[in-house]
């Protein structure tokens, strides 16, 4: 015969052999992680248990931060409806850890068997998590939306599965940087859901894969995101986005070689991916091989014309290859693409004829205080970073370094790049740029193209 534990406090019943918890008889749902945990604390009602003990007993393989702890707790109070009233079950013991501070009573139970209780999920789980997950992959920006309200439909369908936290996450992520929201409040609510997908199942890749992006783009915490995205690999050796991620993370301190080699075994493994063909086009941008970068990018407009990535790569590569006509002709089909209405096409063609002017009479320099003319002086970051730039190639470099500082501050995710990225080619020489590379604990000084 075998032994279960039945705990009592206020209308709960906590079943451990069954791992359910019920109030008044309805089972209220909790993911696995917030069932050990509260396990741990009502075996040990009204004595202190700490972090520490939570961290090696409920996550014994793993490395996990804190808040993960922390989203757990604040799951547990969620349930036990501790808003509705003064005080409640759990209290914080403020440095140190928890304390179950309800009355409570223990039976035990004899049983023939003591089997782990496992709550069937929802049908259609599977599916929207699918269908958002394929929607991220496009790399559309006419894709994120849809993908969100996947994510968002999955998590109403059962609130304890990971991967639809994960997915909201990088979803999340890929909003903010492709602008379509202010990074800032994308990548709060990222890491948020990528910490809540953990707390649930840190053995999940797409959990570890989430936090490892929102550490990478969103908080430079390099050697985080790599512990996370190792880990996901690790679970999922074959997971694209993760090595998508793993990719990029190589390349940011110049390992560009290792860079690309993780993304084409995510190539291998999606081979209809825009969004891979893309990350592929950026480790070329960042090898200076233009028109290789040229060749993944036009790859990725046979699958999707309005591809945003696309028109932005080819563009750029024109510019730094010198073809203006190029460059503008480039700028003009992404207007059409994008629905620019006939007048503004008019207006459009006006400014490419005097950047074309300016690019005959001043070269590279003049090119670039045309375009610093043409965009906007206000407090967004994409903006501010396009300044930083346009500066730069102009020869303005005190105003360059005034924007770049600008973007460092708000940590625009486009800057894990700094120390590759041909775009700030025109700053490598000044000493500033080393400093500024330093603080984001990034190389000054990296090989590319065979050069140091």
């Amino acid at each position: 015969m075998g032994a279960g534990e039945i705990f009592h406090f206020g209308e709960f019943t906590l079943e451990v052999a069954e791992r359910r918890l019920t109030r008044g008889g309805k089972v209220m749902h909790l993911s696995p992680k917030a069932h050990d945990i509260l396990v741990l604390l009502v075996r040990q009602a009204g004595h202190l248990v700490t972090k520490d003990t939570f961290l090696s007993q409920v996550w014994p393989d793993a490395s996990v931060e804190e808040g993960i702890l922390t989203v757990h707790i604040s799951a547990l109070r969620k349930a036990f409806g501790e808003g509705e009233r003064v005080g409640g079950c759990i209290e914080t013991v403020s440095g140190s850890g928890y304390r179950f501070v309800a009355s409570v009573t223990r039976e035990q139970v004899d049983r023939d068997e003591v089997r782990l209780h496992a709550q069937p999920r929802p049908v259609g789980l599977y599916e929207l998590v699918g269908r958002g997950r394929a929607r991220v992959l496009s790399g559309s920006l006419f894709e994120i939306s849809e993908a969100l309200s996947s994510f968002r439909a999955a998590i109403e369908l059962d609130s304890t599965y990971a991967a639809a936290h994960a997915g909201l996450a990088v979803t999340r992520c890929l909003q903010g940087c492709l602008r379509a929201v202010p990074h800032t409040e994308a990548f709060a609510e990222a890491r948020a859901s990528a910490l809540r997908a953990l707390a649930m199942d840190s053995g999940c890749a797409d959990a570890q894969m989430a936090l490892g992006t929102v550490l990478f783009a969103g908080e430079w915490d390099w050697t985080a995101a790599e512990r996370s995205l190792r880990r996901a690999l690790e679970i999922n050796p074959s997971h694209t986005e993760a090595l998508l991620t793993y990719g990029g993370l190589m390349e940011a301190p110049g390992r560009l070689d290792e860079g690309l080699h993780f993304k084409q075994q995510a190539l291998a493994r999606n081979p209809e991916s825009p969004m891979v063909f893309a990350e592929i086009a950026n480790s070329f941008w960042n090898q200076r091989r233009y028109d290789d970068v040229i060749v993944w990018m036009k790859r990725a407009q046979e699958i999707d014309a309005r591809n945003l990535l696309a028109g932005e790569f080819l563009a750029g590569v024109y510019l730094q290859q010198g073809d203006v006509g190029q460059f503008l002709a480039e700028n003009l089909r992404q207007a059409r693409r994008f629905g620019c209405p006939e007048d503004a096409l008019e207006q459009l063609k006006c400014v490419s004829a005097a950047m074309r002017e300016a690019f005959r009479a001043e070269g590279r320099a003049g090119l670039a205080r045309c375009m610093l003319q043409q965009i906007p002086r206000d407090g967004r970051s994409a903006v501010i970073l396009q300044r930083a730039v346009l500066h730069g190639a102009a020869g303005e470099f005190d105003a360059a370094f005034e924007h770049l500082d600008r973007a460092i501050d708000l940590r625009d995710p486009a800057l894990v790049y700094l120390a590759v990225a041909p775009q700030w080619d025109s700053l490598r020489d000044d000493p500033r740029l080393t400093d500024r590379l330093n603080r984001m604990a990034l190389p000054a000084k990296v090989p590319i193209g065979g050069k140091s």
